[in-house]
């Protein structure tokens, strides 16, 4: 049976996968648009399986803002030409709007809505697409959450402060993007990490052979360092360094009630290819 462009054409804006892949679902069921959309969907989900297991460490982050709440959702994929594809794009904004007027706490409820439209853009573009991580904190009564997104779309962050000053909220997203704070302040750190930071100073103080009271105060002191860089109110703040956090909060009257920072990729290791071994072994297959 021959099958026309207009077929293929239908099929493709039924299903959201190329062409070539409409075509032949097209020739196996003899231009049956039903039973090829069919065996296209059931095809798109075993790639998309198939595709799940490849590193997904690029992509953009989104900030969904509503009257009651902001969302930041992290979504992957593998490199930055797909992240810029206008497929992706609209994906992404789609799973912005939805956050925008629906308030989602846990991932896999967004996963979950999302499934089958990221199976076929997974089958569209040819790359792994994921939806990583979401963070939602609530507008405070009285208060206001400020954001800021990075012009490259894979650095965000929103803080919530106890006081309507949107100007001073925007400044300290600005800031804890910039930063990557641990923690608000020193009391909410994690006490292994703390230790383990602790454990490394006393082996560097070991190594400088002093006295121990020379080594505990060296220790005290990198502690006390580590502690102003990773705990948000100790740090400097990114547009007048010589003034703390914790001096800026004093000086507006205003307390951080929360926050919270995504920049994509963070934290998954992606392999280093070397292309030109790569390449050799090829050669040799």
């Amino acid at each position: 049976m021959s099958i026309t462009a207009s077929q293929v054409k239908e099929l493709r804006e039924m299903s959201g996968v190329g062409m070539m892949e409409c075509k032949k679902a097209l020739v196996e069921t003899d231009g049956d648009l039903d039973k090829a959309l069919d065996l296209l969907r059931a095809n798109s989900s075993l790639k998309a399986e198939k595709k799940a297991s490849r590193v997904a460490a690029d992509g953009e982050i989104k900030i969904a803002e509503n009257s009651e709440y902001f969302s930041l959702v992290e979504i992957n994929s593998e490199t930055d030409f797909a992240a810029k594809d206008s497929q992706f794009r609209d994906f992404a904004g789609e799973v912005a709007e939805y956050l925008i007027n629906n308030k989602v706490t846990d991932m896999a409820d967004l996963s979950s809505m999302f499934e089958e439209k990221r199976q076929s853009l997974i089958q569209s573009i040819g790359e792994n697409i994921q939806l990583r991580r979401l963070q939602t904190l609530d507008v405070p009564s009285g208060g206001c959450i400020g954001a800021y997104l990075h012009s490259d779309g894979k650095l965000a962050a929103i803080v919530s402060i106890d006081t309507d000053n949107k100007e001073l909220a925007k400044d300290l997203a600005m800031h804890v993007s910039a930063t990557n704070p641990t923690c608000l302040q020193s009391e909410d750190i994690d006490p292994e990490l703390l230790e383990r930071e602790r454990s490394i100073f006393l082996a560097q103080a070991e190594e400088s052979g002093k006295d121990t009271s020379i080594m505990e105060k060296m220790v005290e002191g990198k502690v006390k360092r580590f502690l102003s860089e990773v705990t948000l109110v100790s740090q400097g703040f990114v547009k007048n360094p010589d003034q703390s956090i914790e001096e800026l909060l004093k000086e507006n009257n205003t307390s951080i009630l929360a926050f919270a920072r995504l920049k994509v990729g963070e934290g998954i290791e992606v392999e280093v290819k070397d292309f030109a071994a790569e390449v050799a072994e090829q050669l040799q297959k």
